[in-house]
């Protein structure tokens, strides 16, 4: 048995026909740049996600690109966020010219640590950017108290959290701006790259608008320098589509990650994200698991990050990944390097020592396959492969239970 990591042919085989047909009528109708398809997703996302403006752009990247810019964010300006996170986070935040603040996160739900948030704070900081990760919510009550507390924008990372939920709102809608991508394998995918900005402020929503059209409030003038970062009108026409089926796709992930819960929890040597209130919908845009790494060490200069040789640097996690490949099942590591340690930021010297958790939950992560179409047979293939192929991996790297 083959099990990819995720899928699209499937989700094709159910929705083709009408992604086509709609894909056609863009093409022939000859206008591939705005229009009323880009302003009917505009307004069924902003219906979705709770808030009064949505607006569309290349990328997930570029709406986090956006907010900063929108909230007038940076050189010499500081931005709390979590180094456990895919890059762009903190790449957006250079990009304007900020300094990125890593904070380490809460080992238990791998979610930046909101108690260690307000000893980063100062006069330089502008705003913090939670990061929703996996499709879990970060605790938004304390983000907010503090963001109040000291005047500070929240600009949420959404990017693998659509549908989420904390509370009774849906991440995306409770800070000042809201962030997504529209990336082929999140929860809302596209055929390509794409994204969207959320807010219910009506002047941020204006500059952001005219900041994704090279800064122009009206054509051919320009009031300030700004990107050219457009969603397109076939992939607007894509997630018109897609829009219609995601709360049915959300709930085919969250009983998909109760099957895995269940079929996994007698292992000693796993253990799962925490889930750190009632009050989260979790959405499962990827389903992570931990595999204990008691031998646990990394180099000064994090080369053994890089290191494939799994026993030569201790990591169950890669043992087992590379096992579980060779048995039909392909997994994922999300993150193998934590952002602090990347290459483009060896000049920042960010403190290893306040980032520990970070660290070592890159040696331990593993996302298993996780997509709505996956079978209840192919998620007990995986499971009783995993259980196997661990115990194997532990008798060979000699770590005692």
């Amino acid at each position: 048995m083959q099990i990819p990591p995720f899928t699209l042919e499937r989700q094709f085989q159910e929705i083709g026909s009408e992604i086509e047909s709609e894909v056609s009528k863009v093409l022939k109708g000859g206008q591939y740049i705005g229009g009323q398809v880009i302003a009917k997703f505009e307004e069924s996302f902003s219906n979705l996600i709770g808030v009064e403006n949505t607006i569309g752009c290349n990328s997930g990247t570029d709406a986090l690109v956006l907010a900063l810019r929108a909230l007038n964010i940076g050189v010499g300006d500081e931005v709390i966020t979590s180094s456990f996170s895919f890059f762009a986070t903190a790449e957006a935040i250079s990009a304007v010219g900020a300094n990125p603040v890593l904070v380490d996160i809460d080992p238990e739900t791998y979610l930046i640590n909101t108690e260690l948030i307000e000893q980063e704070i100062n006069p330089n900081t502008k705003a913090i950017m939670p990061v929703h990760l996996f499709g879990n919510a970060v605790n938004m009550t304390l983000i907010k108290s503090l963001a109040k507390k000291y005047d500070l924008k929240v600009i949420e990372d959404c990017a693998q959290a659509t549908c989420t939920m904390w509370e009774t709102s849906k991440v995306g809608s409770i800070g000042d701006i809201g962030c997504f991508s529209f990336f082929p394998t999140k929860n809302l995918g596209a055929a390509g790259d794409g994204g969207a900005v959320t807010t219910s402020d009506k002047e941020i929503a204006k500059k952001i608008r005219e900041l994704a059209v090279h800064g122009s409030p009206i054509r051919y003038h320009h009031t300030q320098i700004g990107y050219n970062s457009r969603l397109d009108t076939i992939q607007a026409a894509i997630l018109n589509i897609k829009i219609k089926y995601i709360s049915k796709w959300i709930n085919y992930r969250q009983k998909i990650a109760n099957n895995y819960l269940d079929l996994l929890e007698k292992n000693p040597f796993i253990s799962f994200p925490k889930i750190s209130s009632d009050s989260i919908s979790h959405s499962w845009n990827q389903f992570v698991i931990k595999l204990r790494n008691d031998e646990y060490s990394l180099n000064e200069d994090f080369s053994n990050l890089f290191d494939t040789d799994c026993k030569k640097y201790y990591s169950l996690r890669n043992l087992v990944k590379q096992q579980l490949f060779e048995k039909g099942i392909n997994s994922i590591i999300y993150y193998p390097i934590p952002i602090h340690a990347q290459i483009a930021y060896k000049n920042k010297n960010f403190s290893r020592t306040k980032l520990i958790n970070t660290e070592r939950i890159c040696t331990e992560v593993l996302s298993l396959p996780m997509f709505p179409e996956i079978s209840y047979e192919e998620q007990v293939y995986v499971a009783e492969n995993l259980n196997k192929v661990l115990k194997n991996c532990i008798e060979e790297i000699q770590i005692s239970a």
